[in-house]
């Protein structure tokens, strides 16, 4: 059944820092949010001063307001203040709600339990590109979710990035490599920029040529849908440049190491989300 929701729409934040920023106005761009009418809460004056000054949307003193005046309503606080978050807004919410939570860590199971279990919850992990529009994000509906709210969440999450249903165990996995990984395209953009320090390149212009790079190497692999090990083959000619730094990443295991890194992630998210369960 397709989404019979009237665009653009009013959605409610609880939390209203940098990433309901984000969402707002990756939102409103694409036309599917109304901030005339959206509400956002947050127990800190100077982030509703800069929340409303940043995206139009007006803020208001408490979680039951934002509830009362949107049927959407996302759930962007830090996952040790959730529980507080739950209690307060579990009387206020009705059959006509959906909420969204990118609370880190924070089980459909835990939702659901600090809201009751007939609340309609999807549970989605976002990562911080989403603050440029270039998000990725991994959801998974709770069993209470209608076709509709799936569909939904997929449409406001690919409004500001590309965004993948799974299953909800698989958003440890998710956490480990989509969420952890700017961290790690960081510090590779970070390393590739003082090697070309190191070989004589001004630090302005090593990092933009890094980052640069490693934009321009994403876009191949998304826009091409080759194999990265194609695309990098085209690029390692016998006996050239590329190949010679091939060689050195082998030896010191680089991929090996990127994988391990996922993996440590992964396993720390599931720690975590045993943690707030």
């Amino acid at each position: 059944m397709p989404d019979d929701r009237l665009y653009p729409l009013a959605v409610g934040f609880l939390g209203a820092g940098q990433m309901a920023t984000a969402l707002v106005g990756g939102w409103t761009k694409a036309g599917l949010l109304d901030a005339a009418r959206s509400r956002a809460a947050d127990p800190f004056t100077e982030a509703r001063s800069r929340f409303e000054k940043t995206t139009g949307v007006a803020t208001v003193n408490g979680n039951r307001e934002v509830a009362a005046a949107c049927d959407v309503l996302i759930l962007a606080v830090k996952p040790q203040v959730l529980p507080v978050v739950l209690a307060e807004l579990r009387p206020a919410l009705h059959a006509g709600h959906l909420v969204i939570s990118i609370a880190a860590g924070v089980t459909l199971q835990a939702l659901a339990d600090g809201l009751g279990s007939t609340v309609r919850l999807v549970r989605v992990m976002p990562n911080t590109p989403c603050l440029v529009g270039a998000s990725a994000t991994g959801y998974s509906p709770g069993v209470t979710a209608t076709p509709n709210d799936v569909e939904l969440v997929g449409k406001l999450f690919g409004a500001v990035g590309k965004a993948y249903r799974v299953s909800e165990p698989q958003l440890d996995a998710v956490t480990g490599l989509s969420g952890s990984g700017p961290a790690y395209v960081y510090a590779f953009i970070e390393a590739l920029a003082d090697g070309g320090v190191r070989c004589g390149l001004p630090r302005d212009v090593a990092q933009s040529l890094a980052a640069q790079t490693v934009l321009g190497a994403a876009k191949m692999v998304l826009e091409t849908g080759q194999h990265p090990a194609a695309l990098k083959d085209a690029v390692a000619s016998p006996g050239g440049t590329t190949i010679a730094g091939l060689q050195v990443l082998e030896r010191a295991a680089f991929r090996s190491a990127a994988i391990d890194a996922v993996e440590a992630a992964t396993k720390r998210a599931q720690e975590l989300g045993k943690k707030h369960s």
